[in-house]
């Protein structure tokens, strides 16, 4: 009978019993797990520094080579433990895989902490008899246990979302179970193993069992930095946006001046675009666009030193802006269908034609605070229609150009006028002013602008103003 799986990949972090579930896992005939195979500092445990014929220089070369040999070569079903630190490559590798198992050992995050600073102070780090043990009290750091938090939760984040996108499941055990033959063995059914063990291991004991007020010199510190955590998040902004790409084939490049505008539709682009094609001296329309990934990679390599920019505009100006040119107006094909759902399902009341005789300041305003109220539900995962690039949060058209390009200067609206042509210098060319826009038909921001407006605004765009921290909106 094929075997379930080719390997499994116990995930893990230090303390948190590890050493322990492989040595029981070990008692499975059928089972056999490597230990710390791809550990920085050397291969399955601290002893040994070569497996397979392949030593640490070849594993750093090629990893996968190293794993390869451990499932052609190793008897039964080959395991290994990984934590967070271990090569990122292999984990690139295995988290996709259905064909490698993988189970999820967790453990109290404040009692790893603590388990981890005695075994760093006493230098124990393995217990096989209780006249060996070596006992210690240490101090609480709160800065130094976020740290570890943090990346531990980065970490399970990162497990989560992969088994999540390829539709795996894994075996949780939590660090009180694994002493538990029944959970055991269901964890050796789960791994495919034919046998079943009588009792876990007694290679290993556990080191530290005393309550944390005797571990710890300022217990009662601790208590009150980790009661001031906010474990559930209650001040947390929730996020229901969904992720954006890139949009690199609206950037804009000159094309022998390193000089690469990555527009955020909605804010300021047809002004900028201008005055780029002004510094290079070939108009807007000789401004390089419609690139892809690679065609942008080899202007990268083609003008060495080369800078890039977005620029962000004030939430508010930014979404009166997008509802009067793509929204507004009966003339723009594209959102032809989203005006007439937001008319029909939501009740924008934008007349029909577009802007009409009778249709003034105070109807726009009204319009505006509806659109804006849509925004807020749309942004929040309520609405049938998608998030549309000129709305997506600006954070969120940051975060999809990062997954290809960071911009190296993250300019203002309203510093334009000072901050490009600073930016014409640093690339070798002549300070060309900036003409700053001030079209905001039909009707003037600050004709319908009020504090209701402002806190609208925020509501849909919570992220953008507590990120780049926005203030109101100015009437000047």
């Amino acid at each position: 009978m094929p075997k379930r799986f080719d390997a499994f990949v116990l995930f893990a972090e230090m303390r948190t019993g590890s050493n322990y579930l492989e040595a029981s896992l070990n008692q499975f005939d059928d089972l056999n797990c490597l230990g710390e195979v791809f550990n920085p500092t050397f291969m399955g445990n601290h002893k040994t520094f070569e497996m397979f014929g392949i030593d640490m220089a070849m594993r750093e070369a090629n990893p996968l080579l190293l794993l390869d040999a451990i499932i052609s070569q190793t008897k039964g079903t080959p395991g290994l433990r990984f934590f967070h630190d271990h090569d990122p490559r292999v984990l690139d590798r295995v988290l996709p895989d259905p064909r490698i198992a993988k189970v999820i050992l967790t453990r109290n995050p404040l009692e790893s902490y603590v388990s981890r600073k005695i075994a760093a102070q006493t230098g124990q780090w393995r217990l096989s008899d209780l006249k060996h043990q070596r006992s210690a009290t240490v101090r609480f750091d709160r800065d130094e246990f976020l740290e570890m938090l943090q990346n531990l939760q980065a970490f399970q984040e990162v497990l989560q979302h992969g088994l999540q996108t390829t539709g795996q499941t894994a075996f949780y055990i939590r660090y009180d179970d694994i002493n538990d033959v029944d959970v055991l063995n269901g964890l050796g059914r789960f791994l495919g193993s034919d046998h079943a063990i009588a009792a876990t291991s007694d290679k290993l004991k556990k080191q530290n069992p005393s309550e944390l007020s005797e571990k710890v010199e300022n217990y009662d510190e601790m208590v009150a930095a980790i009661g001031a955590m906010d474990r559930f998040e209650l001040s947390g902004t929730p996020n229901f946006e969904p992720p954006r790409h890139a949009g690199v084939p609206g950037f804009l490049a000159l094309p022998t001046t390193g000089l690469l505008f990555m527009p955020i539709k909605g804010s300021v682009v047809d002004p900028v675009a201008d005055w780029m094609g002004a510094v290079g001296g070939v108009g807007r329309d000789g401004l390089r666009s419609r690139m892809s990934q690679k065609d942008m990679r080899h202007w990268m390599r083609d003008n060495q030193g080369h800078r890039s920019f977005t620029v962000l505009r004030h939430p508010v100006a930014r979404a009166y802006a997008v509802f009067n040119t793509f929204i507004l107006p009966n003339d723009r094909p594209a959102y032809a269908d989203v005006r007439r759902v937001l008319r029909k399902m939501y009740g924008l009341p934008i007349p029909e034609a577009g802007l009409v005789p009778g249709y003034g300041a105070d109807e726009h305003k009204v319009a505006f605070a509806a659109f804006l109220e849509f925004l807020k539900g749309n942004l929040s995962g309520q609405t049938g229609l998608k998030v549309d690039p000129a709305w997506a949060t600006q954070t969120a058209v940051l975060q999809g150009m990062a997954h290809v390009t960071l911009p190296d200067h993250i300019l203002r609206e309203e510093d334009l006028p000072t901050t490009l042509p600073d930016l014409a210098v640093a690339v070798g060319a002549a300070p060309q002013p900036f003409a700053a826009a001030t079209d905001d038909a039909p009707f003037p921001l600050k004709a319908v602008y009020d504090g209701k407006i402002e806190k609208a605004t925020m509501e849909a765009y919570r992220r953008d103003y507590l990120n780049f921290g926005f203030p109101r909106w100015n009437k000047r």
